[in-house]
């Protein structure tokens, strides 16, 4: 650290199960840290997979591949000073070990958690729905596994507070690890 500042960027990972918030809470972070001049870059797992990952399909592979080219972009964005926002569910906690151990110190897992079911009422595409009849086989969390992180920087459960609450967790974590210079008129909770 230099004057209480890390050098340096940072990778804030966002994992959980479809629906629980992460791109939520995110967005919400994005908008703060942006608002504060920090350079930000966002790679968001469904876009990434669009752009960078397409022809990628579900498999055990292909999803690790997935979060491996996420966290490989992650990790040239940090070391150049970038501070990068993940947004993936992740589900494999090997991928995501691999992915903390390139990035380094500038690591930081969110775990967003959200029991099952509130993760399918807020579903608006449809998934679970799909998922739990069967029609969409290989879905995280129900015919597939997620492994919830067991040692995440922070564990956020949406179903017990806002979204803008989990942001300010998130930016005051980010100022306490000295990422950021904090800024009393950010929401505290």
């Amino acid at each position: 650290m230099e004057n209480g500042k890390r050098r340096g960027g940072f990778t804030l990972w966002f994992t959980g199960l479809s629906g629980a918030g992460k791109t939520t809470i995110a967005e919400i972070v994005e908008h703060e840290l942006r608002m504060r001049r920090v350079k930000i870059e966002v790679l968001d797992g469904d876009i990434v997979r669009t752009n960078l990952s397409k022809g990628l399909g579900f498999s055990r592979e292909d999803r690790d591949t997935n979060v491996l080219r996420i966290g490989f972009v992650a990790d040239l964005l940090t070391r150049n000073g970038v501070g990068v926002i993940v947004s993936a569910i992740s589900p494999f906690k090997e991928v995501r070990d691999q992915v903390r151990r390139n990035v380094g110190e500038g690591f930081v897992e969110v775990f967003v958690d959200a029991p099952l079911d509130v993760c399918a009422d807020r579903d608006v595409k449809g998934l679970y729905k799909k998922a739990f009849s069967g029609e969409i086989p290989q879905f995280t969390g129900v015919s597939d596994p997620y492994e919830a992180p067991v040692a995440p920087e922070l564990h956020i459960k949406t179903n017990e507070e806002e979204p803008a609450e989990s942001a300010a967790r998130v930016v005051r974590y980010l100022e306490e690890q000295g990422f950021l210079q904090p800024v009393p008129e950010f929401n505290r909770v």
